[in-house]
């Protein structure tokens, strides 16, 4: 949410007023629906593997408004498991809005984590300049289908 204040002067005319804007921090929240394109995954040994995964994705918020609702495109990622079964992740996700912008994030899972971290690293138009970041942690898994809920702090 963008609020503009105003400031000015009693001694100036209202002309040379200045305004200046400024971003109000807010929670924001949705689901992340991925359905797989290609994957593979090379077992270097027993347990020890890497997985290279890329998912078509959508977001999906509760506000209609929300910048990020209804934004297209792709995710990659890498998945490395290692013998004590622990799998570690991380990747980047390139989406698209209904009016063109786009936004870029990335991903990262920490080994053994349930939640992950996700953070803004550059877009256009709307997007330019949002330093928005939180969690994201798997909802629901069906074959090559996937839906993350998703939150953070966003501006």
């Amino acid at each position: 949410m963008r609020i503009t204040k105003t400031l000015c002067v009693a001694a100036v005319p209202l002309s040379a007023c200045l305004v200046a804007s400024a971003v109000q921090a807010r929670d924001c929240s949705g689901y992340d629906v991925l359905v797989n394109q290609i994957s593979d995954t090379m077992e270097l040994a027993k347990g020890h593997s890497l997985t290279v995964s890329k998912d078509a994705s959508i977001i999906t918020t509760a506000d209609p408004k929300d910048i990020y609702n209804l934004t297209t495109g792709a995710c990659a990622g890498t998945f490395l498991t290692t013998p004590d079964g622990k799998t570690r992740g991380s990747g980047h996700c390139l989406r698209k809005d209904k009016d063109g912008d786009t936004e870029s994030i990335e991903w990262a899972l920490a080994p053994g984590a349930e939640k992950g971290t996700w953070r803004s690293t550059g877009g256009t138009g709307k997007f330019a300049g949002v330093s928005d970041s939180g969690w994201w942690q798997g909802a629901v898994a069906d074959g090559k289908m996937v839906v993350t809920s998703w939150g953070g702090t966003c501006k």
